[in-house]
């Protein structure tokens, strides 16, 4: 197939919903109804996941903590379907996550940085703004802003990923039963170039905001929620473990997804809400290799609380995949591969939190005591030295606002943890695609992103003019 004949066929076969109607099923001829529907779905994403993230991770519990990972342990016993899925955006082979999320948010490819308006202006209504209008609970669970593209690609239409003060007004307006994340810097006035005040337009739209971990726990459920729990996206799930002040106020991963099951299971007709570990991608873009293993244990717990719920509950669809591949880590061979990836087990920061400590006061050696101290390897004085030089230069980047230099410092980790990157961006991957659940017998070996869409709405026995 042609490149062009690639994308023509992405883009048709989803702008040509609207003709086909109803009758249009991206999974073929089955019948959803014939093992029950789901009442509730659960759609999981550890965003910028490549396979060597998923591969690392299992290698870190099982041999830190002796115990597979979630995900892995539901290979091993053979609980869940699986497949691949293919991730092309409208115009490219490597999507971006606006135009991954709104394969699945609005049922069709867009080009990359737009959240569900295609490559000719279509708008397609997000599956939450579907879901809700036939009477369902609906919400999102992120560990980045709440306004970033991944939750917002199953909630709005924007023609920009980075309109995020504009998609603060709407989730405002949307009133979802349960949004948690970060993103603060978009809802408060001091923040916001126009000023408005999108904390008590919230409150006075009736909606719940709250800003800390007790304060979520201490809601009563009777409103929607909308927690903002860090100014951008929340922190690296290892800087959290390791301070004290940051773990008392930030809710984990799976407390969130905790909470919001238990706000959105109070609805009669069920519930459908979206998880996503978002920080895995920005490690993965950072070459960060403690924050990105971290995080992925932080996303593998939320796993934990969504089948701990769907296999009690018996009426849930629980899906886990990854919007795309980021970097391509991975662990590689040498004489000393065990030993220097176990120095993982016992370190205590991320790279971003080590960067944002060191000030112009500190010497190489104060720095080589301190990395030591904190991520347990013994770093030369030659590349302390090319790291304090770095911070004179300065690196961009859209995860990197504090011109930290991030790149020098992740490829002199290399040698210390035997794991080694492809690249700093997203690839062209196909990508692990998981379901348990009412409606998982019919998934098959291989997907395109966009044919997810349908495949909830069926799967939850949508009417049939709630189908694209």
């Amino acid at each position: 197939m042609k490149r062009r004949e690639f994308f023509r066929k992405g883009v048709i076969s989803t702008i040509g919903l609207g003709a086909l109607g109803s009758s249009f099923q991206a999974f073929g001829s089955v019948d959803f109804t014939r093992k029950g529907i789901a009442k509730n779905i659960i759609f999981l994403v550890s965003d910028g996941m490549s396979a060597g993230t998923l591969t690392m991770a299992d290698i870190l519990l099982k041999h830190k903590e002796g115990r597979s990972s979630e995900w892995i342990k539901l290979y091993e016993e053979n609980t869940v379907r699986r497949a691949l899925m293919e991730t092309a955006s409208a115009n490219s082979f490597v999507t971006d996550s606006a135009a991954a999320g709104s394969a699945w948010g609005g049922g069709m490819r867009v080009r990359n940085g737009a959240l569900n308006v295609g490559p000719n202006g279509e708008k397609p209504v997000p599956i939450l703004q579907k879901f809700k209008a036939a009477g369902k609970a609906v919400g999102c669970v992120t560990s980045v802003q709440i306004t970033h593209a991944t939750p917002a690609s199953f909630c709005v239409n924007n023609s920009s990923r980075n309109a995020q003060p504009i998609i603060a007004e709407d989730y405002i307006k949307l009133k979802f039963d349960c949004m948690l994340g970060g993103g603060l810097n978009y809802f408060h006035t001091d923040k916001r170039t126009d000023k408005k005040d999108l904390i008590a337009a919230s409150k006075q739209a009736g909606i719940d905001f709250v800003q800390t971990k007790d304060e979520l726990n201490s809601l009563s459920g009777t409103k929607p929620i909308l927690g903002v729990f860090a100014e951008e996206g929340l922190p690296y799930a290892i800087d959290r473990e390791n301070n004290t002040d940051l773990k008392a106020i930030t809710p984990t991963l799976a407390e969130m997804t905790q909470t919001a099951i238990k706000h959105l299971s109070k609805n009669p007709q069920g519930f459908v809400m979206q998880v996503e570990g978002g920080k895995v991608d920005w490690a993965a873009h950072a070459n960060d290799t403690a924050a990105l293993l971290y995080d992925q244990v932080d996303f593998d717990q939320a796993i934990k609380v969504a089948m701990d719920f769907a296999q009690a509950d018996g009426e849930t669809l629980v899906i886990i995949t990854t919007d795309h591949g980021n970097s391509n880590p991975g662990l590689f061979y040498g004489n000393q591969a065990n030993r220097n990836f176990e120095k993982l087990y016992s370190t205590k920061a991320s790279n971003e939190w080590v960067l944002n400590q060191i000030t112009p006061e500190f010497t190489t050696n104060r720095l080589v005591e301190f990395v030591e101290a904190h991520q347990n390897y013994a770093m030369s004085g030659e590349d302390a030295e090319a790291i304090l030089k770095g911070f004179t230069l300065g690196e961009d980047g859209l995860y990197n606002t504090n011109r930290l230099p991030v790149a020098i410092y992740a490829s002199l980790q290399s040698p210390h943890t035997s794991v080694q990157w492809a690249g700093t961006n997203h690839s062209a991957d196909h990508v692990e695609l998981v379901m348990f659940g009412p409606g998982s017998e019919h998934l098959k070996g291989f997907v395109r992103n966009f044919e997810l869409h349908n495949f909830l709405l069926q799967a939850a026995g949508m009417p049939q003019e709630y189908i694209v």
